[in-house]
């Protein structure tokens, strides 16, 4: 171990290998994005369901908040073919809380989802420096053309199978989702429950069998789960649900309350609010819906079929009928700047770990007056590579 030096931070230019998670539906926002970037992180934009224009604007607006790097993340997972009986109950089973809503009983023409095609497209004009995926990974035309344009690329995995593929594809790093995580899970081999290794048996697994460095994600809160998923062989963390209780974020408020209210067992695995097995906090819908669960279509037709049912009750703070993804540390919750919750996360780590991290704006020395040159200096920071540049001055759910 040589914190904060690792082979992320190194690839990526940051300071501290802090990876924000991509949350899409507004938690992820631009401004939080951008704090942990500026903070020395490296902040996460969820882009895997806006279409071309919309990925351009968000990377746009996020580019007006900091010129540090951040990643972009994206799906590689295929939608799943409508199934008509399956839309047709899902529409016969959210019909009453639509009326509960005052909302209209017919449902919303369904949107045709962003093609990755186009996707790329944008990632590769505006010279994005970093690209995460869940679902898997794009084939390897697609990842050819992101190695040749310089753009460092991330993969999830939620057991060794799906990290071994991740490898062989050429990711660069590899996200270990442990079981623990809130957001859609990233299985795209298996059933969902082959996926739900907690994060202490994942990491050390992964590094062990697979060359690519692994970065932690799933239940970490604080410094001490940074610091353990380092001994455990870890170049990096990924974190979500930590970063929810921030200002920053795009989270509702009722939605902040419940998190540092609930506890480890006020998360469930679902697939109601999108097709998808992902980690929530229990609510009305979430509770109602569950023995009716085989009877949805995938994802992310069920998404879209929520859509309206979820955005409404934001709009009026009915946090029964919001998806409310969090993982099993929510009760950790704080609401403090991200800054803050970055730099306390560093001390602990330090002191932990036993090292001390220098400042990075003071990485620069001031030039050295000759009557001092006798005097002890402190050794250089250890060299990290050049800063990942983004020219010019953001979402799917993930690993929180």
């Amino acid at each position: 171990m040589n914190w904060p030096n690792t082979a992320l931070t190194e690839r990526l230019g940051i300071s501290y290998p802090i990876i924000q998670a991509p949350m899409a539906g507004g938690p992820g926002s631009p401004q939080l994005v951008a704090a942990v970037s500026n903070a020395g992180g490296l902040g996460s934009l969820a882009g895997g369901y806006l279409h071309a224009d919309q990925l351009r604007a968000a990377i746009t607006e996020v580019r007006a908040l900091t010129d540090r790097p951040f990643a972009v993340n994206l799906t590689a997972l295929k939608p799943a073919k409508p199934d008509p009986a399956k839309v047709a109950r899902a529409c016969e089973l959210l019909a009453p809380y639509r009326a509960e809503l005052g909302l209209p009983p017919e449902f919303p023409e369904m949107p045709e989802p962003p093609g990755l095609d186009e996707q790329l497209d944008v990632i590769l004009d505006m010279q994005i420096s970093v690209l995460s995926f869940v679902f898997g990974a794009p084939d390897s035309e697609y990842l050819t053309l992101l190695q040749e344009a310089g753009i460092t690329i991330l993969g999830t995995a939620t057991h060794l199978l799906e990290a071994i593929m991740l490898e062989e594809s050429g990711v660069d790093f590899i996200v270990a989702q442990g079981g623990e995580a809130g957001g859609l899970r990233g299985t795209f081999v298996g059933q969902p429950e082959q996926g739900l290794v907690g994060i202490m048996t994942l990491v050390p697994l992964l590094a062990k069998h697979v060359a690519a460095p692994i970065i932690a994600a799933g239940g970490i809160m604080d410094g001490r789960g940074i610091a353990a998923t380092q001994v455990l062989g870890a170049a990096g963390v990924q974190m979500g649900t930590a970063f929810l209780g921030c200002p920053e974020s795009g989270a509702h408020p009722a939605y902040k309350a419940l998190l540092s209210a609930g506890s480890e067992i006020a998360t469930t695995l679902s697939r109601a609010l999108t097709g998808r097995h992902g980690r929530v906090l229990r609510n009305r819908l979430v509770n109602e819906l569950h023995r009716h669960e085989a009877e949805l279509p995938g994802f992310p037709l069920q998404l879209f079929l929520t859509q309206d049912l979820r955005q409404a009750a934001m709009e009026r703070g009915l946090t029964d009928f919001m998806a409310l993804w969090a993982g099993q540390g929510c009760h950790l919750c704080e609401d403090r700047p991200a800054a803050e919750l970055i730099a306390t996360w560093v001390e602990q780590v330090e002191d932990l770990l036993g090292v001390r991290t220098p400042d990075p704006s003071s990485a620069i020395a001031a030039p050295a007056d000759e009557s001092h040159a006798a005097d002890p200096v402190d050794p250089a920071p250890a060299a990290r590579a050049p800063e990942a540049t983004v020219d010019d001055a953001p979402d799917p759910a993930c690993a929180i």
